[in-house]
């Protein structure tokens, strides 16, 4: 008689399982053993395109397969303007964080506050407060809804990944005052332009962002009134580490050079001293007010800073940025997030050395990283975080398909305890496979691949009209499976998917699997 066929949740579980234990897909399978040497290049292409894009789909793969390794990874080390699909643009140009510049957005929402506070009726007045955080939540959902559809559909894959990793690494909280207004403008204009360029340029922009200079309480940093939260965090997770060489003198320090720096979320400006008026700066809604300096010579990192004003900001910056402290930190950071948990030190510190020769160029530091034995030795073995498998698993299903609601993803992310600007400390999301791959994740993860395998995810519903045209669930079984994805896949998982039962089914058992699980 034959044995019944297990059904799909038994079959996913034993998926699931594996995916939590395994460390990669299995290189060493039989499968992979019986297959011919173009194969063999082919799957090796794809698991690297895998780890440097945010996923595989069959517009990269085609992609690469034009341009060969080298030349693809030159382009996406060093950019040009990404052409989205129209659909995506149009939807990122409605959008009113892509209209309305920070300032004015900002003193917009300001104004409803303020008004909102000055409501005598209590009815009235919860009211015009909740219109007001409902105003700060949608253009936190239109940063959010950018940031994926920008994950998933730009070809400069890599600036979108790094982009991620430096929002991390500069992390701000949207639930704090009213930066769910700045974070939007933070990604798009402090972090994402210099992804891949200077450490010194990107660490000047997210200095100078309201976003991090309100998180953080730089704004309340004054001569006499010191506080040192941004200063602390500014060494210890921004560029030295926490092992870097500083001392509790060098945070009080670096607090007194930060006195002044802040924020204005008004048209007006103070009224400064004769004598410091020419100190003044005001760019957008950052403001240097020299009434709060502390104009005194300081002692930072070893060497004497000159009190003048906001030019000892820029002194301590480049000190921070050109320290082999740093170097080492970052590239410490950068590999524990492409190689693995614990990546080799030999590797750090070359990429470190490369961090030094280049003033910190990030593309060097990458490309001596990707061009690394290391590197491709550890292809297929990092943990998936939550961002990466829902970015992954929507772009291997629709490829360029353009979705029409990004609400889905976003609420995976939360469910999975990764949504984008939510974390509440300083210190970013954590880089590690264990941080992640907990047997409730895992469940979770199978609940979105059978969601988005069956076509019933909801990312192609609007609130208004609904499209005329019906969109089936994804053809995962196409081309780009049997050309370049099914080399890639161990014997266990090739033979639970000849099981399925449909292609629904198909797709939840590929989208669930171990190899789906791991970049």
């Amino acid at each position: 008689m034959t044995p019944p066929r297990l059904l799909p949740t038994t079959l996913l579980s034993l998926f699931l399982l594996a995916g939590c234990a395994a460390t990669g897909p299995a290189v060493q399978s039989d499968h992979r053993a019986q297959a011919s040497p173009a194969q063999t290049s082919s799957a090796q292409d794809v698991a690297m395109l895998e780890r440097v894009s945010w996923g595989v789909n069959g517009g990269s793969v085609r992609q690469l397969q034009a341009q060969g390794w080298n030349a693809w990874l030159q382009a996406q080390l060093h950019p040009g303007k990404a052409v989205l699909p129209p659909a995506i643009s149009a939807q990122i140009d409605a959008m009113t964080i892509s209209q309305v510049p920070l300032d004015q957005l900002v003193m917009s929402v300001e104004r409803k506050r303020k008004e909102s506070a000055g409501v005598m009726d209590d009815m009235a007045k919860q009211q015009a407060q909740k219109e007001y955080q409902q105003e700060l939540n949608r253009l936190a959902r239109e940063a959010a809804t950018r940031s994926l559809l920008l994950d998933v559909y730009s070809p400069n894959q890599l600036q979108q990944q790094l982009s991620w990793f430096w929002l991390n690494h500069f992390s701000v909280h949207q639930g704090k005052h009213n930066l769910r207004a700045m974070v939007g403008d933070y990604e798009a204009n402090a972090i994402a332009p210099h992804a891949l360029g200077k450490f010194r340029d990107l660490l000047g922009a997210t200095v100078h962002h309201p976003a991090m200079l309100r998180y953080l309480d730089n704004e309340a940093n004054a001569a006499k009134r010191i506080n040192e939260n941004y200063a602390r965090e500014l060494m210890e997770l921004h560029t030295l580490g926490v092992n870097g060489g500083y001392s509790q003198m060098d945070v009080q320090e670096l607090a007194r050079i930060l006195t002044g720096v802040g924020v204005n979320l008004g048209a007006d400006t103070p009224k400064v001293k004769p004598a410091l008026q020419s100190q003044y700066v005001r760019r957008g809604l950052f403001e240097f007010n020299p009434n709060r300096h502390d104009y005194g010579d300081k002692q930072f990192l070893g060497k004497t800073v000159k009190g003048r004003g906001l030019a000892e900001l820029d002194e301590a910056l480049d000190r921070l940025s050109r320290s082999p402290a740093t170097a080492h930190f970052i590239s410490g950071k950068l590999a524990q997030y492409f190689v693995g948990d614990s990546p080799p030190e030999a590797l750090v510190a070359r990429m470190a050395a490369t961090f030094q020769h280049s003033d910190g160029m990030i593309a060097d530091v990458l490309q001596t990283m990707f061009t690394s034995p290391e590197f491709k030795q550890s292809l297929g073995k990092k943990f998936k975080d939550p961002m990466h498998y829902v970015v992954s698993a929507v772009r291997l299903s629709y490829d360029d398909k353009p979705i029409l609601n990004a609400g889905p993803m976003l609420s995976w992310l939360s469910r999975m305890g990764q949504p984008l600007y939510g974390r509440q400390t300083p210190d970013g999301y954590p880089l590690t496979d264990a941080a992640w791959a907990s047997p409730g994740q895992m469940t979770t993860r199978f609940d979105i691949a059978r969601t988005i395998g069956s076509g019933s995810a909801g990312l192609f519903k609007t609130d208004g009209p609904q499209p005329q045209e019906k969109v089936a669930f994804p053809q995962l079984a196409s081309a780009l499976y049997f050309q370049s994805l099914q080399p890639t896949l161990s014997l266990a998982t090739l033979q639970a998917l000849e099981q399925a039962a449909s292609p629904q089914e198909w797709n939840t058992f590929l989208l669930s699997s171990p190899e789906m699980m791991h970049r």
